[in-house]
């Protein structure tokens, strides 16, 4: 199966109808072979009976129903598990993605890249509620990832399956996706896509979510360039600490015997000894976090780098002692 089309949907009744025949219509108008995954995260509407109905009307739209509201990464999460297509695309259930650019994507990857970013650049949104947070959001997760997109959170993207099925995801990092994959080595681009006013139902989306963004940003960053030495990232920060209580302690003394200033009504005394002891106390997480992680990735047998190719090699086995 060339292409798999994973739609979360959570209360869209009025849209899903309409969004899921404009795909298929469009998956047939390219020749494509595909499947839609769609995914009932906790809808209480009537999307469920809408996804039923499709389902039964063509064999090509697959149903997930999850529990409860789980969130949109988890439903992505989902339809990545359950997907039997070599492209994964991502679709919103809001008919403000156009699937009309799904062979505009497609047709990038197969030039060679790993990730297609869809980039609304004309988007049609609420400008303090939704524009404002959104382009201050994706500044941010540009400049910290090093990934130089304009829209991180565009659902509309092309993946390979192989790059991202080892992705782990949570939060609301499905917008992360081509960060992961970029720090693996892939080859992540953006393409101009079309953004449609929304026609029916409410947004799910607000400034509120702003705050969660950037919580779940420093915890990629953190887990991108210390998830293996965790002991660099906390031993910096001990090291700071230490440092300052160094020179707090060393500036009471220069009073004591420049200005005689007494040690017991010299606050820079208890600075010393409070940064110095916290310094010390953080430096000591770091190792023991080291720890942790060196028993994990030994544990769990999880790589800690990912092949491109090979040359006149043929894969083996890595023993490990048991």
């Amino acid at each position: 199966m060339r292409v798999s089309v994973v739609i979360p949907c959570y209360n869209e009744e009025e849209n899903l109808g309409p969004c899921i025949a404009e795909t298929l219509q469009v998956l047939d108008e390219a020749g494509l072979e595909g499947e839609l995954l769609v995914i009932d995260d906790g809808s209480t509407d009537g999307s469920g009976r809408v996804m039923g109905e499709w389902a039964a009307r063509s064999p090509r739209v697959r149903v997930i129903r999850l529990r409860r509201n789980f969130g949109q990464t988890a439903a992505m999460v989902a339809g990545i598990d359950h997907a039997q297509g070599e492209v994964i695309l991502a679709l919103d259930a809001d008919r403000q993605n156009d699937p009309r650019d799904i062979p505009r994507l497609l047709a990038l990857l197969d030039e060679g890249w790993d990730v297609v970013s869809g980039w609304r650049r004309h988007r049609q949104d609420r400008a303090v509620s939704r524009l404002f947070p959104s382009r201050v959001a994706n500044w941010l997760i540009a400049r910290i990832s090093g990934v130089r997109l304009h829209d991180f959170g565009c659902t509309l993207k092309a993946y390979r399956r192989e790059l991202i099925q080892e992705v782990r995801l949570y939060g609301e990092m499905h917008r992360f996706i081509p960060i992961h994959v970029a720090w693996g080595g892939g080859r992540v681009t953006e393409l101009e896509v079309n953004h449609r006013p929304r026609l029916a139902g409410r947004s799910k989306y607000g400034i509120w979510r702003t705050p969660k963004v950037l919580v779940d940003l420093l915890t990629l960053k953190f887990l991108g360039d210390y998830s293996t030495r965790p002991a660099h990232f906390f031993g910096a920060i001990g090291l700071l600490f230490c440092t300052l209580g160094f020179f707090s302690g060393a500036f009471a003394l220069f009073q004591k015997f420049a200005w005689g200033v007494w040690a017991h009504k010299n606050p820079l005394v208890l600075l010393a000894v409070f940064l110095f002891s916290v310094g010390v106390q953080i430096g000591l997480i770091g190792l023991l976090a080291d720890l942790l992680m060196r028993t994990y990735h030994e544990s769990v047998g999880k790589p800690i780098y990912r092949v491109r190719e090979t040359l006149n090699l043929e894969p083996a086995e890595v023993r490990r002692p048991r």
